[in-house]
């Protein structure tokens, strides 16, 4: 694309709401009008900063990076990273960055954010103090908690949103949180008196130790071991031995470059503007927190993406302004659900309040409504924010029932017919209902549909319950049936099998579906046979219902040959292995390719040489690797502390033992799994399915890690287990996957299908919560002792034996339309047109 632009934007800051800036408006500057530089005073470029926690555990900062954040071919976008703005001269419309270069705008964008407010506590200023704020940060937290050691205290100097994050990332690195509050409750602006009690019981059973209702005296450096290397004194006179202090007490704009340049500023900071966010200089922009709009700042993401889709719109001549901002906030603080909407203190006048508290079950939930209880204004949930989705909406709207009846379990189920359409559905997007109809109207069949359409449940999530209620109501039935012979879905069907005993297709269609099947169903059924008994798959009847790789046990290449990859556990395999690979590809005239699963594949095998092939390897003592199958794939690791100087735990070790245990098992998609003997992560756990990282004190436990098209980093499920619990929490995790998953999902999408995502498969797989754990780890079990190779089975069988020919009526011919190109480096196939085998025996 050659640039057009004539005039320059210069935007200071690369945050959530800069990046969001660009964007909007590269997305709607068509004729390229707009060059935009960006400076940020970061290294790295946007990243999200809601997240901040997640990068705990994995420390990789590519998990946080938000989508197109360098702006790769885009040549009216300049970034400079690790550059910011320090003067800026309104007369000359220049700023002068950091590094020293002086940038001319048209149009400046100021998206400084905001920085952490340090109370002035005598001692503030030790090295053991840390603020909260960017990766920078929580790499120096880690490193001091890891110099303190497992189980010693830290303390968090501020009880809200921030703070319990930061007590969170405290407990995720192996230390005893404190948190000190200085208001009577944690999370004042966002919970009242009885929301507060309640969270903070839940929060302490998690191991929390709370101190509400006083300040921080004195911060003294002890000279003492790591652990205990500051001594804090609190205002009742209370003393707390920690290895480190976090200050998360606030945050406040920085506005320092509109000080200096003489732009107005509000009494309590930040930099004023309008209604379309135009400074007191009218070439000048302020978005996101460091913005006052007209006097007021807010800190949350939604209205600073809205405060930048403002500028983009008036930057190209529209006349955009801020409508308000929902403050409304739905977050998981340690496991606890705690949302807060509308007017949840009730501070309107003649304002009610209705409470339903349950403190046997831990949940609070409040209802702000009008004097005549017939309007909603807004609410608190703490425990169970199931509601938060249906309830948010409502805010400012008649109640289509009794306020009681909203919250009670055994009341009104709050639909989503009873919005409006102008009812603001996404409140990060703002999104609205009739919006979502519409796109739902235009085809929009699913959520991820509606996501890609109108950009809801993109940025949070918190309204994905309710984008599925408005799929059931506009009659776009999430239908769960498998094919038009099957009106049940794959998990149904699995329960169908495991509860009756049926062992084949016809007599599972004849009972439980209609007509002969198609290829749909057929493999899917043959995958849940295969999953619940140690039948060979090519066993009577079971063998029609396979498609060609299962049915010949190797991968159709796109010349009609067959790819052979034998296992190698952990990518462990022994010197006469090799060699009889490299016998068996010289004489079989294979290409040979080291695979990025830590295994060799041969390609460009005949359907006929298959059996050949395989009884060499079978009596080298390799077996299948089942690269054509949905099922286990590999298990990469690294070499671990058996030769690697940083190794931790033995992970090919580990590696070979998960991958002889999970080998053959069939599952709705392919699984792969990898083992890093330390936080190096050489082996890439946590891009597959199961990851396992070695840590000083275990392994960390990562689920729901995929490659394809929309790439996945798995998540921690659990951190510090011993060879037993991990290897029982993988046990249970995947006989979940298998037992509940759709046809061909993969474990990502899968946990994220789940009401609950990750937080409800760690309850069910760590803690038991559906009480079938047991059932689960006997279920694997019988996989793992009726487990045998397919190959030997089929070489042991002549009636399978027979099956592996080009031609059905001319067994001993072989297919002469498969030929190959030689001239080159490499061996490669030549396409003269599929192989009669794929219509003879294809399905």
């Amino acid at each position: 694309m050659t640039s057009t632009a004539t005039r320059t934007a210069v935007v200071v800051g690369h945050g959530m709401v800069g990046h969001r800036f660009v964007e909007a408006l590269r997305a709607r500057d068509t004729e390229g009008t707009w060059r935009v530089i960006v400076l940020s005073e970061e290294a790295l470029p946007a990243y999200d900063r809601v997240g901040l926690s997640s990068y705990i555990g994995n420390w990789e900062t590519a998990a946080l990076a938000l989508p197109g954040n360098e702006y790769a071919g885009d040549p009216l976008v300049e970034l400079r990273l690790g550059q910011s703005g320090a003067a800026v001269d309104r007369a000359a419309r220049t700023v002068t960055t950091t590094t020293g270069d002086v940038l001319s705008y048209d149009a400046l964008v100021l998206a400084t954010g905001s920085y952490p407010f340090v109370p002035p506590v005598p001692g503030h200023e030790n090295a053991e103090c840390f603020v909260y704020r960017t990766l920078d940060d929580l790499d120096g937290i880690r490193a001091a908690a890891e110099a303190a050691g497992p189980g010693a205290h830290g303390v968090v100097v501020g009880g809200g949103l921030l703070g319990l994050e930061a007590a969170n990332a405290l407990r995720m690195l192996g230390m005893t949180p404190h948190v000190v509050e200085y208001n009577q409750r944690l999370m004042p602006a966002q919970v009242d008196e009885g929301g507060g009690a309640v969270l903070e019981r839940l929060v302490s059973d998690l191991g929390l130790h709370v101190h509400t209702g006083v300040g921080t005296s004195s911060i003294e450096a002890t000279g003492d071991t790591a652990a205990n290397r500051l001594r804090i004194t609190l205002s009742d006179e209370s003393v707390i031995e920690a290895g480190l202090l976090v200050f998360s007490a606030g945050v406040r704009p920085r506005d320092q470059i509109a000080r200096d340049a003489g732009l107005e500023v509000g009494p309590r900071g930040g930099i004023v503007t309008d209604l379309g966010l135009r400074t007191s200089d009218p070439n000048i922009y302020a978005i996101g927190e460091c913005a006052a709009v007209e006097g007021v700042c807010y800190g949350l993401v939604a209205p600073g993406y809205t405060t930048a889709e403002i500028v983009a719109d008036r930057l190209l001549g529209g006349a955009g302004e801020f409508p308000g901002a929902d403050l409304s906030t739905k977050l998981k603080l340690l496991g606890v659900d705690v949302a807060s909407f509308g007017d949840a203190h009730g501070t309107t006048e003649g304002a009610l309040s209705v409470v339903l508290h349950d403190a046997a079950k831990g949940t609070y939930a409040k209802l702000v409504v009008s004097d005549d209880a017939q309007t909603l204004l807004g609410g608190i949930l703490v425990g169970d924010a199931s509601q938060y989705a249906a309830l948010r909406p409502l805010v400012g709207r008649p109640l289509p029932a009794e306020p009681a009846a909203l919250i009670s379990p055994a009341g009104a189920e709050l639909g989503a017919d009873a919005l409006p359409d102008d009812a603001q559905i996404c409140s990060c997007n703002n999104i609205s209902k009739g919006a979502i109809c519409g796109a739902i109207a235009d085809g929009a069949c699913d959520v991820p549909g509606i996501k890609s359409c109108t950009s809801a449940g993109t940025s949070c999530g918190g309204c994905v319950p309710m984008l599925k209620k408005l799929l059931e109501q506009s009659g776009v039935a999430m239908s769960k049936a498998l094919c038009e012979h099957f009106e049940q879905s794959r998990a149904e069907l699995f329960q169908i099998v495991q509860v009756t005993g049926i062992r084949t297709f016809s007599g599972l269609i004849a009972k439980h579906g209609k007509g002969s099947g198609c290829d749909i169903c057929k493999p899917t059924v043959a995958s849940i046979l295969a999953s619940t008994s140690s039948e060979h798959i090519l066993d009577g009847e079971q063998a029609a219902l396979q498609d060609t790789n299962d049915h010949f046990l190797a991968n159709l290449q796109k010349n009609g040959t067959y790819s052979v990859v034998p296992r190698m556990p952990g990518g462990e395999v022994t010197a006469e292995q090799l060699i009889t690979i490299g016998q068996v590809a010289k004489e079989f005239d294979l290409y040979v390719k080291v695979t990025g699963g830590q295994r060799i594949d041969l390609f460009g095998a005949r359907v006929e040489q298959l059996p050949l092939i395989w009884q060499r390897l079978v009596d080298a003592g390799m077996e299948s690797g089942h690269a054509y199958g949905k099922s286990l794939r590999t298990v990469k690791s690294c070499v671990g502390s058996t030769w690697c100087r940083y190794g931790q735990q033995d992970s090919v070790g580990m590696a070979v033992l998960l991958e002889k245990r999970y080998r053959g098992l069939r599952s709705p998609h392919k699984i792969k799994l990898g083992v890093s003997g330390c936080a190096r992560e050489c082996a890439e756990a946590r891009g597959k399915d199961v990851g396992v990282i070695a840590t000083e004190n275990g392994w960390n436990l990562y689920v729901g890690g995929n490659g394809g098209l929309t790439p996945k980093h798995a998540v921690l499920l659990a951190g510090e287990l011993d060879d037993a619990t991990l290897i029982s929490y993988i046990d249970r995790y995947l006989m979940f996957y298998v037992r509940t998953a759709d046809r061909l999902q993969r474990t990502a999408p899968w946990q994220e299908s789940l009401e609950g995502g990750i937080d409800y498969v760690r309850s069910v797989v760590c803690e038991d919560s559906l009480g079938i754990a047991d059932e689960l780890e006997r279920a694997m079990e019988q996989h793992v002792h009726g487990y045998r190779d397919e190959w030997a089975a089929v070489l042991d069988d002549p009636e399978k034996l027979s099956r592996f020919v080009s031609f059905v009526n001319a067994p001993e011919e072989s297919d002469p339309t498969i030929s190959f190109d030689d001239s080159g480096e490499r061996k490669v196939p030549v396409l003269l047109g599929m192989p009669a085998v794929t219509a003879i025996a294809g399905k």
